[in-house]
């Protein structure tokens, strides 16, 4: 079916719907913005939109469920109006770039999809696990010699997930340093938009310049896998970049941000120190109570009725998962960090076609990390005051700009 705008993107309600609370400078930094939970008493409602649209704003679990999986909710860049304003983007936003699935519907979404699932096997992840232990504990001896004082997002939060997207692409031992640093450079929250821009073209530089490689010379690595696949070079440097923006950032964020949670539950910490096989499931707690990529914004394509309410053709949907993801209906007490809960069905990797592709290497980095850490450093803790930690408030990935922390030396 083509796709029709809304006949009027007017709201027909007494009040003037809200806008996307994003402000979280007062209270808990692991709580959703207090205007956010105030809107969550019913799981949809209207929203205005930053450019003025009128669209909708999704906070139950099961209405936020239903909107991801249903294929008539499209996920086109193109389509879609912005929930809170974002210098510098058009109007009109621009189609997905070639390789970037995330912006795509089927059929094409379903053909970079199946060929992406294939390629994450049971032998690769067992090989990327083993990767994972040892880029870890590398880590972890860096941060011991040079403690007792570090800002573990540089330390450790970073170079974990940055070594391990690394390792899936294939990029070469003498290379990665280059390559790490131009990541840092484009997910710095204080770096310029030159040196941001800057950073960016040379990653794509290389990795135009890595597929040719990996085409001449193959190794074993996904992107190598993916050369003997009808892709094209430009979606496959493409396809890179996408797993780089998708895996890296909130990958560093939920290290980070989750070692700040679980320092501030000093009783949820010690149930994972006495218990290391509590990590997968704290994990999973972690990634429902700290939700850091939030919102996802999608567009319908045609009528819709969800929740008994009709989502009009062209309007606008952005489903807030820090708010479905604290639905007490779903989660009862959902404001509590509890690492004994069975937090199964979240939505932080998404839902539907569109569940984040490294969901199950992003659970082995955090449940290998975040034991191996508190193991070394039996100690650690904040160097810094709670409120003085600074946050990534208007970041597309929360998490924290730094985190300070210090540990007892022997």
């Amino acid at each position: 079916m083509s796709y029709e705008p809304a006949d009027a993107n007017v709201d027909t309600t007494a009040e003037e719907p809200p806008t996307l609370p994003t402000d979280r400078h007062t209270g808990c930094p692991f709580d959703p913005p207090a205007e956010l939970t105030a809107l969550s008493d019913k799981p949809l409602r209207r929203m205005r939109y930053a450019d003025g649209h009128v669209g909708w704003l999704v906070t139950g679990h099961a209405a936020g469920r239903a909107i991801l999986a249903d294929p008539r909710i499209s996920s086109r860049y193109e389509l879609m109006h912005p929930p809170i304003p974002m210098p510098g983007l058009p109007e009109q936003m621009p189609p997905a770039p070639i390789g970037d699935i995330i912006g795509l519907d089927a059929p094409e979404h379903t053909r970079y999809r199946r060929l992406l699932t294939g390629k994450f096997t049971v032998r690769r992840m067992r090989h990327l696990t083993e990767r994972v232990e040892q880029f870890t504990a590398e880590c972890l001896d860096d941060m011991e010699q040079n403690g007792p004082t570090v800002d573990l997002v540089e330390a450790f939060a970073q170079p974990v997930p940055a070594l391990m997207i690394c390792e899936l692409l294939g990029v070469p031992y003498e290379d990665r340093e280059r390559f790490q640093g131009h990541v840092v450079t484009i997910f710095d929250q204080s770096a310029g938009e030159e040196a941001k821009g800057e950073a960016y073209m040379a990653i794509l530089q290389y990795l135009n310049e890595l597929v040719l490689a990996k085409r001449a010379e193959p190794t074993d690595d996904l992107l190598s896998d993916l050369t003997t696949s009808d892709l094209t070079d430009e979606e496959l440097a493409g396809i890179g970049g996408m797993l780089l923006a998708a895996g890296m950032d909130t990958t560093a964020n939920m290290l980070s941000l989750g070692t700040f949670a679980l320092l501030s539950n000093p009783d949820q910490l010690e149930a994972l120190r006495a218990d290391s096989a509590l990590a997968a499931q704290t994990v999973e707690e972690l990634l429902r109570y700290l939700s850091v990529a939030d919102p996802l914004p999608r567009s319908a394509l045609e009528d819709v009725e969800v929740e008994g309410q009709l989502i009009k053709a062209g309007e606008s949907v952005t489903v807030s998962v820090q708010a479905t993801n604290r639905d007490p209906v779903k989660f009862p007490d959902p404001d509590r960090l509890d690492i004994h809960r069975k937090a199964t069905g979240h939505m932080a990797f998404g839902h539907g076609p569109h569940q984040c592709l490294g969901q199950q290497l992003a659970r082995v980095e955090m449940a290998v990390a975040f034991p191996a850490l508190f193991a070394r450093f039996p100690t650690l803790r904040l160097a810094v005051p709670p409120q003085e930690v600074p946050l990534r408030e208007h970041a597309n990935i929360y998490g924290v700009a730094s985190l300070p922390v210090t540990w007892d030396k022997e």
